[in-house]
């Protein structure tokens, strides 16, 4: 029998003028995929405004609308990916993919209007971070939201939370319900030299003798290939010889500030942006100028709300005194993800995609950002540019210690008397770091330990102090200094319980790329969790995720493991 012979079935199959064709060729009342809700896409509109629909803004448009909105709902992300011209698949997984972005799925209700961070990094937790989530989620017993959160650049001044954006520094629970009651949710802008006081003391000198002189082009770059001056954000390679990498290439180039430290344990971009942030917009532009780069994008960790709005202020002075093209310089928001500090994530991010480290070879210096040429520099690093130009390169290097040259920011946090950011001359030891700017030890505590270079750079005894902190004096040890981030733990601390700290933090901010990455945390975790450490499988996980894993994250993770294993057998349970 036909199936048209069928009772109803030739009608039910029979296409329908001007509607959409289902399967077996039955009618559908509506498009296929999600249907976008025409109030949703108003108010999407009206919130873009005449905002270009470029695929790049994407995160910066997720941020706009959970600013507005308190959440990502579905309604909202189906119209902004109508609006984009996106598949609603490549909205979703970018906004799933940054913690700081509230997706709601189908029906679920919206979170609490009012949302509380509390950092569970290093410093906080030896701070008493612990103690203060769980009077947190007491006092106000889920009438507002309470949660975890991974370092926010303020180890300095642990325990920290973030009430809406506002920055709680030494927390406690009087200071936070104080902040609620008063709903004082906004970032505190701190004293900063703005503009005008900058060009006062000579700021932009150097910027705008350089576009006085196009013809002088190599001339700063052959100043800095004398200095000692490298990229300070981990990697260490020379400045002056990547100029010259990017500068081989055919334009257009760009250039790409990395202010995205997420590292555990360092602040010392956020000390640039709120105390001088011109010196880094100087900086930057001066590395630009050099490299003919079209357009300059800082990424900035969103952590740092206060950094944000002075930077909101002060570009557009820059441009406005004719410093900058209009529309030269471009402030990208990063979403809560600390693989976007890897400059390829980082790339990706800016792009408006997920934060995916990428596979190298090209190098950023041959495809970059948009597949062209990029100029990537950390914040420390073109904070020196203008210091080394009117001081000259003699006065930079003569600041080494211990046979190194030249000065680091040091972030220093954890059991010292003054924790914060240390200009002290490179190779200065951790003995004479602690002395001579630390003001010593915190009451009560005795020099254990330190991590030289935040979460990923290893622990190491206080019997190893006086190891040179600079690049290549650490390694033979299993650490590396890094960023210079600087954690200092007393004979109070557990250094298998800061061992275990350390690694959940790598499982939780892993992207998930890479099965040694990915799995590899989540299993060491594991293992170390236990009561007594299964030495054998740990040294047999950590070596596949040091050799196997794509970026730095997967194959550093391993360093805190291995050092207690090394230097801390007795806190690990094994002697």
């Amino acid at each position: 029998m036909a199936y048209g012979d069928e009772a109803g079935r030739a009608d039910e199959t029979a296409p329908v003028a001007g509607k959409p064709i289902g399967r077996k060729g039955r009618a559908r009342a509506v498009p296929k995929g999600r249907q976008v809700d025409p109030a949703a896409l108003d108010e999407i509109r009206d919130l873009l405004g005449d905002r270009p629909r470029q695929r790049d803004l994407l995160i910066e448009y997720l941020h706009l609308a959970q600013d507005r909105f308190g959440h990502l709902g579905a309604a909202h992300m189906a119209a902004l990916a109508q609006e984009m011209r996106l598949p609603m698949a490549e909205v979703y997984e970018v906004a799933t993919f940054y913690a700081h972005f509230d997706v709601l799925r189908e029906g679920e209700a919206p979170p609490p209007e009012l949302t509380i961070r509390v950092c569970d990094s290093l410093s906080c937790e030896l701070a008493g971070a612990e103690a203060l989530m769980a009077a947190l989620k007491a006092q106000y017993d889920g009438q507002v939201r309470v949660v975890r959160a991974p370092c926010m650049g303020r180890c300095d001044t642990a325990p920290v939370a973030e009430v809406g954006h506002h920055h709680v520094d030494h927390a406690g629970l009087p200071a936070i319900v104080d902040i609620i009651e008063r709903r004082d949710l906004h970032p505190t802008v701190p004293p900063h030299i703005d503009f005008e006081a900058y060009c006062a003391d000579g700021g932009y000198a150097l910027l705008r003798s350089c576009l006085a002189e196009p013809g002088s082009r190599g001339r700063i770059e052959a100043v800095l290939a004398k200095s000692s001056l490298r990229g300070l954000g981990g990697a260490g390679f020379p400045t002056a010889r990547k100029w010259g990498f990017v500068r081989a290439e055919p334009k257009p180039r760009y250039l790409c500030l990395n202010a995205d430290e997420g590292e555990p344990g360092t602040f010392k971009d956020r000390y640039a942006f709120e105390t001088d942030p011109h010196r880094v917009i100087e900086g930057m532009l001066v590395a630009a100028w050099e490299v003919e780069a079209e357009a300059c994008y800082i990424y900035l960790r969103d952590e740092y709300p206060a950094a944000r709005e002075i930077l909101l202020e002060e570009l557009p002075k820059v441009e406005a005194a004719g410093l900058a093209p209009p529309g030269g310089i471009h402030l990208r928001r990063g979403a809560g993800a600390y693989i976007c500090g890897e400059e390829s994530a980082m790339l990706e991010s800016i792009e408006g995609k997920r934060g995916l480290p990428r596979h190298r070879p090209p190098y950023a210096a041959q495809v970059g950002l948009f597949g062209r040429p990029t100029l990537i520099h950390n914040v420390e690093t073109v904070w020196w540019i203008r210091d080394i130009e009117e001081k000259g390169t003699e006065w930079f290097d003569a600041h080494g210690r211990n046979g190194r040259k030249g000065i680091r920011a040091f972030s220093v946090s954890g059991r010292v008397r003054n924790p914060g950011v240390k200009l002290a001359p490179a190779g200065i030891t951790m003995a004479e770091l602690l002395d001579e700017y630390c003001g010593g030890m915190a009451e009560g505590h005795a020099f254990k330990g330190y991590l030289p270079g935040g979460a990923s750079g290893g622990i190491l005894p206080a019997s190893m102090a006086d190891i040179p902190l600079d690049f290549g004096t650490l390694e033979p040890h299993g650490c590396f200094v890094g960023s210079g981030a600087i954690v200092v733990l007393s004979d109070r601390d557990d250094m298998r319980a800061v061992a275990l700290n350390l690694l959940r933090f790598f499982e939780d901010e892993s992207c998930g790329q890479c099965t040694p990455c990915r799995a590899g945390t989540e299993k060491a975790v594991k293992l170390m969790e236990a009561r007594v450490w299964d030495e054998g499988l740990l040294n047999e996980l950590t070596t596949a995720m040091r050799d196997a894993s794509i970026c730095g994250l997967g194959q550093a993770a391993p360093n805190p493991i291995d050092c207690v294993l090394t230097h801390f057998r007795a806190d690990a349970g094994l002697e």
